[in-house]
């Protein structure tokens, strides 16, 4: 069964038949102008024959069929010069040639649509390309489901289920692989000249090279002299990075723009102060409190867990190093001896632990936070999880990019992160003396 519609059915629906008038139901039109009288008729006369809304040959394939191949003929018309069966074509030296059949995959399904040919084959549609075989909505939900960790399986059976497309798992592949393409642009994109915070922080994943093993993916979360999020960079590493490593990683966001960083985060990552104090001299180099306390909590039984909580606060939440010191020993003297792991751990990292001492609250508050980089970590590790382990290094960076762009996919947000770092930034431009103001000029 077929929905048809032409000039004269829109006629009908638009107006009155007795009074030439527009009908008064409902509204005139829909909210992006179109005619809504004329959609309520081409749903009931779906209804009246029992035709259904979605699936094989339903009202929307239908439409979209019609939607694409008027929009095909308007195109091989503006080419041409001039309409369908106008004289003005006669001796024209191009005139149409009949059509093609042709099935394009779409956001409702497999959908046949003739394709205008003109005689001297120089026709290039555009809506639907020569050759093209997926609208971008197609790829668009594949890239989707792939940043939610869906294996390409899994993503074939659902285009099944849902819109009884068949996309073989290979065509999921290929699109998919397209994505390295952008993320090769993407990581070399020019980058902020300077930036008050970076977030450095690594992501396990299973990489099968021979035996399944545990290798880290790092990310490079900064946030910008406006408060918004911007993620530099994604580096693969094999477990074993030292300074030579994290020199090369810290030089990249240099060489692309980056002359100065205010304050960098990380989490005890072996040779990387080093690197970054040679590659941004003026940066400070602070260890991660979250995870410090993280780690904190590795040693101890569950049973005590909240009495350490409650005896460390007073060392981070200190209002000078002196007094984080005094607060630290008195930590030591009465856990000293059941769990000295803990103390170890923190004299170890007591020098990058104890610069944002110095800081306003506003500051201490955005360094201390799990939100900053925990929620991007979130949702890297729920794809990564859902995938399990992937075959190669290049397979896990893909994944972890394309969790990194559907991150905020409604803006809401960076708006969210703006208003939250505003106080922030006014603190780091006076603590580190306009450095900040200058970065934006």
């Amino acid at each position: 069964m077929t929905i048809t519609t032409n000039a004269a059915d829109t006629a009908a629906v638009s107006t009155d038949d007795t009074t030439g008038e527009r009908p008064r139901r409902g509204k005139a039109t829909t909210a992006t102008g179109v005619d809504a009288a004329l959609v309520d008729q081409l749903v009931a006369q779906a209804r009246e024959r029992g035709l259904q809304l979605s699936g094989e040959g339903g009202l929307l394939q239908q439409l979209t069929k019609i939607v694409l191949e008027s929009a095909l003929d308007g195109e091989i018309t503006e080419h041409l010069g001039y309409d369908k069966h106008d004289p003005a074509g006669a001796n024209s030296g191009n005139s149409r040639n009949g059509v093609r059949a042709k099935t394009v995959l779409t956001d409702v399904g497999p959908v046949e649509v003739s394709v205008p040919r003109d005689r001297d084959g120089s026709f290039e549609p555009t809506i639907v390309r020569k050759r093209q075989r997926r609208l971008s909505g197609v790829e668009d939900m594949v890239l989707a489901l792939s940043a939610k960790g869906l294996t390409t399986g899994e993503i074939s059976a659902y285009l099944a289920e849902v819109y009884g497309a068949q996309v073989s798992k290979q065509t999921i592949s290929t699109i998919t692989d397209k994505v390295m393409d952008g993320m090769a642009e993407w990581q070399n994109r020019p980058l902020d000249p300077v930036y008050p915070v970076v977030f450095l922080d690594a992501i396990n994943v299973k990489i099968r090279d021979g035996k399944v093993a545990n290798r880290p993916i790092y990310v490079a979360l900064a946030v910008t002299a406006e408060g918004t999020r911007d993620i530099l960079g994604l580096w693969a590493g094999d477990g074993g990075e030292g300074a030579k490593f994290w020199f090369a990683v810290c030089t990249e966001p240099k060489n692309r723009g980056v002359d100065d960083v205010l304050m960098a985060v990380c989490d005890g990552l072996k040779g990387l102060p080093d690197a970054i104090a040679e590659v941004w001299p003026k940066t400070v180099v602070q260890t991660c409190i979250v995870h410090l306390l993280r780690n904190s909590f590795r040693y101890p039984g569950r049973q005590h867990w909240d009495a350490i909580a409650k005896a460390l606060k007073p060392v981070y939440t200190a209002p000078t190093e002196a007094a984080a010191t005094e607060r630290f020993l008195e930590f030591a003297e009465t856990w000293g001896d059941k769990y000295p792991a803990i103390i170890k751990l923190w004299e170890n990292a007591w020098a990058e632990f104890t610069p944002f001492l110095a800081f306003s609250p506003e500051i201490r508050r955005v360094i201390c936070s799990t939100n900053a980089i925990e929620s991007v970590n979130a949702r890297i590790r729920r794809a990564v999880r859902a995938r399990g382990h992937f075959p190669n290094e290049q397979a896990a960076l893909e994944c972890v990019y394309l969790a990194v762009m559907a991150l905020d996919p409604t803006g809401r947000g960076t708006k969210r992160w703006i208003t939250r770092w505003k106080p922030a930034l006014n603190a780091f431009d006076l603590a580190f003396d306009g450095r900040l103001s200058a970065g934006r000029k």
